[in-house]
């Protein structure tokens, strides 16, 4: 039997040559918005049903959510978890009480997240971020975006961040976990880390920052900066009725 360690090395290793082949894909760099869209599902239909082959898949909830959870439970709410891959962030949303729905754009993807999950209570669809279902409007009481915004040249991020803030009801929060980089600093994405101002883009959609966290990942021996910012839009639930 291979040692963790071993194991872990293998993973990786298998991860770093699915980023070489994936990175030589059309769209996988940028491109029309078409193209990169496209990408995202090629990298869950191509990657033979081995977590590796998705560069952003860790088999587990984000700790910067978990720890933002144990302090806000959902008692009830309503959570929508953005882009959710294969799904460890949104089985942790429902985890701590939230009535969860999950999408990505990949049906693939949530394929998969279904099959890991058996029994599931999540709702998990495939839908598109820019063309959300009408009922979603201003309906949930939490939404969750993790890496979504970072990893979409600049044509799509605007419209992106507006159908995110579409989706929080009045008095509702929003969660961002994000890579970050200061204003100016160079991006040879993907990721295309966010810099301050698109960050901070959703305080002109009428929401206010409730708390943040500023902290480093280590990424191949370097420090990756992120954030967690957690925001609460104006009014009240009686306002988006």
């Amino acid at each position: 039997m291979a040692e963790p360690r071993d194991e872990e090395s293998d993973f990786q290793a298998r991860r770093a040559a699915a980023k070489q082949r994936l990175d030589r894909l059309t769209g996988a760099k940028g491109g029309l918005p078409d193209e990169r869209l496209a990408w995202f599902e090629t990298v869950y239909s191509t990657s033979g049903g081995d977590a590796a082959g998705v560069p952003w898949a860790d088999l587990k909830p984000k700790p910067q959510l978990v720890a933002w959870l144990d302090d806000n439970p959902g008692r009830g709410g309503r959570a929508l978890d953005v882009a959710c891959g294969l799904g460890d962030n949104a089985e942790a949303l429902a985890a701590a009480g939230y009535r969860t729905t999950a999408f990505d754009l990949a049906a693939s993807a949530i394929e998969w997240a279904r099959s890991r999950f058996p029994g599931s209570s999540v709702d998990y669809r495939t839908a598109d971020l820019l063309e959300q279902p009408p009922d979603w409007k201003q309906a949930f009481d939490l939404v969750h975006e993790c890496y979504t915004i970072q990893a979409l040249p600049e044509g799509l991020r605007e419209q992106a961040i507006r159908a995110i803030a579409g989706f929080v009801r009045p008095g509702g929060r929003l969660l961002v976990i994000t890579r970050t980089r200061p204003t100016g600093a160079p991006a040879d994405g993907p990721p295309w880390p966010l810099e301050p101002a698109e960050l901070m883009a959703f305080e002109a959609l009428g929401f206010s920052v409730e708390s943040r966290l500023d902290y480093h990942v280590e990424r191949d021996t370097r420090q990756v900066a992120h954030s967690r910012v957690a925001f609460r839009r104006s009014g009240s639930p009686e306002d988006g009725s």
